[in-house]
C-alpha cells in the first residue's frame, strides 16, 4: 500500500513543471507513548482549559489566541485574523537557485521529506530534473507554502527520487559563538596529536543507521512487559563516572586498547599442522 502523501503540488524549474508528492522521510510514530491517568481509579485524564483567575473551565468556542505585549495586556486574534496570515499557495515547488550539495551548513536543515511524482505522466520530467542535479551534483533550493508558512525547501537526488528537507529560517538558528565563546585555543601537536590520529583511524568504520540502538524505546518496552506480567523492577545501578586526570595517559591507554581490539579482531593465517599436511598432499599411486 502506497504512503499517504503530506502535500501535493507541482516542481517547478524554469519552463519545466511536473506533479510531485511529498512523504514523511522519518517519524517518531513508532515510539512508545503514554496515556495520562488517574492513579486511584485506572482511568485516563481529559485536559481543560482553565481560566486563570476565575478557575472555571473554559469551552472550545470561548478560546482565542493572544499575545502578551504587556504584564496581563494582550492583543486577542480571531481564528478569521490568524488565517489571513497564512500566505496565498500556488502549491508550487519553484526553484530558484541550484548550489553546491555540501553548500548549505548542516544546523539549517529542519525536516526531512521524500519527493516523488505524483502522476505517471511526470516521470519523465522528474527524473529529467533528477538526473540533471545529480549529473552536475547540485541541489535545488525552492520555496513554497507548507503546513501555513512559506518554506524555503533544500532538494536533491536521492536513490530513485528525491529528497525535499525544509530548511530553517535565519532567525530560529543560533550563533555559534554564544556556544563556543569560552572553549580555549590549545596547540595540539607532537605526540598528543599522533595518538589521537592513530585512535581515530583504527577507530574508523561506516555510517550504518540499522546499528544504532535506541536503548530508551527497548528498555521502555521491557519495563511495559515486566510491569504487564507482574514482575518486580529491579532499581537500575548507575554507572561510576571516571575522572581523567591525565589526558596523554588516557590517549595511551585508548591507543593501546584500540591496538589490542584490531588484533584481536582480524583473524591469522594459523600454520598447518603436520596431520593437516598428510591430509592434504596429493595421493601417489602405487608402483604397479
Amino acid at each position: 500500500m502506497a504512503p499517504r502523501a503530506n502535500w501535493k503540488g507541482f516542481l517547478k524549474v524554469s519552463e519545466v513543471t511536473c506533479p510531485v508528492a511529498l512523504y514523511t522521510a522519518a517519524s517518531t510514530s513508532e515510539r512508545i507513548s503514554f496515556h495520562v491517568l488517574n492513579r486511584k481509579t485506572g482511568h485516563r485524564i481529559r485536559r481543560q482549559f482553565i481560566d486563570s483567575d476565575t478557575g472555571k473551565p473554559v469551552e472550545r468556542d470561548g478560546q482565542v489566541k493572544g499575545y502578551e505585549i504587556g504584564s496581563g495586556d494582550y492583543v486577542i486574534l480571531d481564528p478569521e485574523e490568524v488565517a489571513s496570515a497564512v500566505p496565498e499557495s500556488d502549491k508550487t515547488l519553484s526553484v530558484s537557485a541550484f548550489v553546491g550539495c555540501d553548500e548549505i551548513d548542516d544546523v539549517y536543515f529542519d525536516k526531512p521529506y521524500y519527493l516523488a511524482p505524483a502522476d505517471p505522466h511526470a516521470e519523465e520530467a522528474f527524473v529529467l530534473i533528477r538526473e540533471g542535479m545529480r549529473a552536475k551534483k547540485v541541489a535545488a533550493l525552492a520555496q513554497t507554502v507548507l503546513f501555513r508558512r512559506l518554506r524555503t525547501v533544500l532538494i536533491r537526488a536521492h536513490e530513485a527520487g528525491m529528497i525535499a528537507t525544509t530548511l530553517n529560517f535565519d532567525y530560529e538558528v543560533r550563533s555559534a559563538e554564544d556556544a563556543f565563546s569560552e572553549v580555549p585555543e590549545f596547540k595540539i601537536k607532537g605526540e598528543m596529536l599522533d595518538l589521537a590520529k592513530h585512535i581515530i583511524k583504527t577507530k574508523a568504520g561506516r555510517f550504518d543507521p540499522s546499528t544504532f540502538d535506541d536503548r530508551y524505546e527497548a528498555a521502555l518496552a521491557q519495563l511495559v512487559k515486566a510491569k504487564a506480567e507482574g514482575r518486580k523492577i529491579e532499581p537500575r545501578k548507575l554507572p561510576r563516572r571516571e575522572k581523567v586526570v591525565d589526558l596523554m595517559a588516557a590517549l595511551r591507554e585508548s591507543a593501546r586498547i584500540t591496538q589490542a581490539d584490531t588484533r584481536t579482531s582480524i583473524p591469522r593465517k594459523r600454520k598447518p599442522t603436520a596431520a593437516l599436511k598428510r591430509k592434504a598432499a596429493p595421493a601417489r599411486r602405487k608402483a604397479g
